[in-house]
C-alpha cells in the first residue's frame, strides 16, 4: 500500500542538513564530518513529528546514530538491512523517502508503524514481531550467494528480541555452516524491550565488556595460523583463545556459536560506529557487532521513563506526556488487570504468566502485589505456553497473557501442551479482532478461527466489560483449558460488578427478541447488533461462547426464524458464524445463514472504527448487508405483513 497522505515538507532553516537527504544517496555526499551534525537533527526531527503525531518513541531515537551509520557505508536498498522490531525504524524510515509523511505515522493511508515491504524497497523484510530479523537475513544471505550476488546483509536486532528462542536458531543454523554466510548480525543493547529486559541472557549482556586489544591479537593470529577450517594449528588456537576470553569477557556464546564477536563499543559515538563498520565490512564469514544504546536518547523525558514513552500520544515535546484530568473509562485490559488480583486474592493457586508484555497485557499491578507468582518468561511465547502447562500438571492455576498474535507464535504448544492433555490453563487473550494502527501484523483476526477447533478447549468472547470479569471466572473456575478473548481498548461502559461471578458453560444470552430474522453476535460486535436489531425488528442473542456453542437454543431459534446472521469481528473462514453452520449441516436443517466478520484480507493500520465501518461491522454496515440479503425487512411493518 503506498501512502497517500499529504506531505508536510520540512523545515530547511531549522534542519539544513536533513533537508537536503529525502533517500540514503543523498546522505552519502555529505563529508563523514558531517554526520554528527546530521544525528543531531535527524533526533530532533524525530522528537517534533512523534510528538505531532504520536507513535513508538523511545526505541527509535536509541538507533539514530546506528541507522545513519549504516545508510552512509552500505549501499541500501542493494545491501539489505534487515530490522527487527520495528519498533526501532522511524529513523530508518526518515532517511528513506518518507520524511515529509512520518507526521502520517499509525494513520489510514499513512506511514506504516513497521516495516512494510510494499511500503517501500528500504524496507526489505517486513516485521511486526520480534526476533525474525537473523533467521530473514541469512535466507537473503544465503539467496545472494546462491545468485553470484556480493551485496552485503545486515540484520539489526533490539529492544529485547534476543530473548526469544528463534535467534537462537537462526544464530546456530549461520555460525555452522560450512560455506560460511558473509553476514552481519547487530545487536543493539538497550536493556529494555518494553519492559525491561530479564532473564539470565540479559544478566549476561550486561557483564560483558570490550577488548580492542584482544580483537586486533585475534585478527593478527588468523592471519598468521590460517582457515581454521583447514590448520590444525589455528582451530588449537582459537579454542584456547575462546576458553582464555571467556575468563574476561563473557561473549564466548556468540563466539561458540560461530560468529566473530566485536564489541560492545558506545551505539552513540557515531565516529566509534563508522569505523568499526568500515573494518566489518572487509571481514568474511558471520559477524556479530553489540552496540550498546539508550531508549530515548537524547530526549531527557524520555531516558527517564523508558515505558512510558516507548509509545506515546501525541504530545507537546517542551513538556511531555501530560495526564488528561477526569475519570478514564476503563479497558478491556484494565477489567482483566483488576480481575487477576481480586482473584489471586481468592485463589492462592493461581499464578500470572507474560511474554514480555507486563504494561501491555496488564500485569504491572499484579507483579507489584504478588511478585512470587508473577512470571515475565521475555520474549519467549512458546516457553511461556508450555511454562504454564508445566504449573499446571503440579495443580497450580495459570493464567497465561497474551495478545492475540502472538499466541499464534505459541500454537503448537497450546494444541499439544495444554489441550491434548487437558490441562487447567486459562488463556486471557488481549487485542482480539480488530487492533487498528498497529496494523496487520498485530489484528487478533484469526484466533476465533484457531481456538475454535482444538478439542477440549472453552472459547469465550465477551460483548462488554462486565461479562468480560464474568468470563475470566469462569475459565479459572473451568477444570480444563479455556481462553477469554477481549478487544483493545474500551466497551460499551457496562457497570462492572465486583464479585467473583461464573456464568454457565456453553449458554448464550437472549438480547433482544424479534421476529423474522435472527441476528448471533459473539463479542464486541454485540452492541452494533443490537443497535441493527433494535432498528430492523430483528431477534438479538449474545452468543457468549464460541466453544462450546449453545446448541439448545440455535435449534429453538431456527424453527421460529426464517434466517440467521452470525456476526463476529473475526475472519469468516473457519470463524464462530461456521461453527453455527455446522451444527445446522449436522441437525440437517436448510436455513439461510448470512455470515459478517473481517475480510479475506489483512487490513491496513487506521483506527479500530475506521477499520470496523470497512468491514461493514459497524450498526450502518450490518443494517445494510442484512437489507441486501432480505430486502424485506426496510418494508414498512404493514407492507411487510401482507407479503
Amino acid at each position: 500500500m503506498a501512502v497517500s497522505v499529504p506531505s508536510v515538507p520540512i523545515d530547511g532553516a531549522r534542519y539544513p542538513r536533513l533537508s537536503r537527504i529525502q533517500y540514503p544517496a543523498d546522505l552519502r555526499r555529505f563529508d563523514e564530518s558531517e554526520l554528527r551534525a546530521v544525528a543531531d537533527e535527524l533526533r530532533a526531527y524525530l522528537i517534533e513529528c512523534v510528538g505531532r503525531s504520536g507513535g513508538h518513541f523511545g526505541a527509535g531515537l536509541g538507533v539514530i546514530e546506528l541507522t545513519v551509520a549504516l545508510h552512509y557505508l552500505y549501499d541500501t536498498p542493494n545491501d539489505r538491512l534487515v530490522w527487527d522490531v520495528g519498533h526501532q525504524t522511524y529513523p530508518h524510515k526518515i532517511l528513506t523517502g518518507r520524511r515529509d509523511v512520518i507526521h502520517s505515522v499509525k494513520q489510514k493511508d499513512g506511514v506504516a508503524p513497521f516495516p512494510k515491504r510494499e511500503e517501500s524497497e528500504y524496507d526489505t523484510f517486513g516485521v511486526g514481531h520480534s526476533s525474525t530479523s537473523i533467521s530473514a537475513a541469512l535466507g537473503m544471505a544465503i539467496a545472494a550467494a546462491r545468485a553470484g550476488s556480493d551485496r552485503r546483509v545486515v540484520a539489526v536486532i533490539g529492544d529485547g528480541a534476543m530473548t526469544a528462542g528463534m535467534a537462537y536458531e537462526a544464530l546456530n543454523h549461520a555460525g555452522g555452516m560450512d560455506d560460511e554466510p558473509n553476514l552481519l548480525v547487530i545487536l543493539n543493547d538497550n536493556q529494555m524491550s518494553i519492559s525491561e529486559n530479564v532473564g539470565g541472557l540479559t544478566k549476561m549482556l550486561g557483564r560483558m565488556t570490550g577488548s580492542r586489544t584482544l580483537n586486533a591479537l585475534r585478527e593478527g593470529g588468523k592471519k598468521l595460523l590460517g582457515d581454521k577450517r583447514t590448520s590444525k594449528s589455528a582451530r588449537f588456537v582459537r579454542r584456547w583463545e575462546e576458553h582464555w576470553k571467556g575468563m574476561f569477557v563473557p561473549s564466548t556464546l556468540f563466539e561458540e556459536m560461530g560468529f566473530h564477536y566485536t564489541g560492545p563499543i558506545d551505539g552513540h559515538d557515531i565516529g566509534a560506529l563508522v569505523s568499526t563498520l568500515k573494518l566489518l565490512k572487509t571481514m568474511k564469514g558471520p559477524q556479530l557487532l553489540h552496540v550498546m544504546t539508550t531508549k530515548g536518547k537524547g530526549y531527557d523525558l524520555a531516558e527517564g521513563d523508558q515505558i512510558g514513552y516507548h509509545a506515546v500520544s501525541p504530545f507537546d515535546p517542551e513538556k511531555g506526556l501530560v495526564s488528561k484530568p477526569g475519570a478514564k473509562k476503563p479497558t478491556y485490559t484494565d477489567i482483566f488487570s483488576d480481575w487477576l488480583c481480586d482473584m489471586a486474592a481468592a485463589d492462592p493457586l493461581l499464578l500470572g504468566i507474560t511474554p514480555a508484555m507486563r504494561e501491555g497485557s496488564g500485569l504491572v499491578r499484579f507483579s507489584k502485589e504478588y511478585p512470587d507468582r508473577y512470571f515475565d518468561v521475555a520474549i519467549a511465547e512458546q516457553h511461556a505456553v508450555t511454562l504454564a502447562a508445566g504449573m499446571a500438571c503440579e495443580g497450580a492455576k495459570p493464567v497465561v497473557a497474551i495478545y492475540s498474535t502472538f499466541l499464534q507464535r505459541a500454537y503448537d504448544q497450546l494444541v499439544h501442551d495444554v489441550a491434548t492433555q487437558n490441562l487447567d490453563v486459562l488463556f486471557a487473550i488481549d487485542r482480539g479482532g480488530v487492533v487498528g494502527p498497529d496494523g496487520a501484523t498485530h489484528a487478533g483476526n484469526l484466533d476465533l478461527s484457531f481456538l475454535r477447533c482444538v478439542p477440549n478447549m472453552v472459547v469465550m468472547a465477551p460483548a462488554d466489560e462486565n461479562e468480560c470479569r464474568q468470563m475470566l471466572t469462569t475459565g479459572h473456575r473451568y477444570a480444563g483449558p479455556a481462553a477469554v478473548r477481549y478487544p483493545r481498548g474500551t466497551g460499551p461502559g457496562v457497570a462492572i460488578t465486583p464479585t467473583l461471578d461464573a456464568l454457565p458453560i456453553g449458554k448464550a444470552e437472549l438480547r433482544r427478541n424479534g421476529a423474522g430474522i435472527a441476528l448471533l453476535a459473539f463479542g464486541a460486535i454485540v452492541p452494533a447488533a443490537e443497535q441493527a436489531g433494535e432498528a430492523l425488528g430483528l431477534t438479538v442473542v449474545n452468543m457468549r461462547f464460541v466453544r462450546p456453542l449453545d446448541r439448545a437454543l440455535i435449534l429453538e431459534l431456527a424453527k421460529t426464524h426464517e434466517g440467521f446472521v452470525t456476526l463476529e469481528d473475526n475472519v469468516v473462514a473457519g470463524g464462530a458464524g461456521s461453527g453455527v453452520a455446522e451444527l445446522l449441516a449436522a441437525e440437517g436443517i436448510a436455513l439461510p445463514i448470512l455470515h459478517l466478520g473481517l475480510p479475506d484480507a489483512f487490513q491496513h493500520h487506521a483506527s479500530r472504527e475506521q477499520l470496523l465501518a470497512e468491514a461493514g461491522l459497524d450498526a450502518d454496515g450490518i443494517r445494510a448487508a442484512v437489507l441486501n440479503r432480505w430486502p424485506a425487512l426496510g418494508e414498512a411493518p404493514a407492507t411487510r405483513a401482507t407479503a
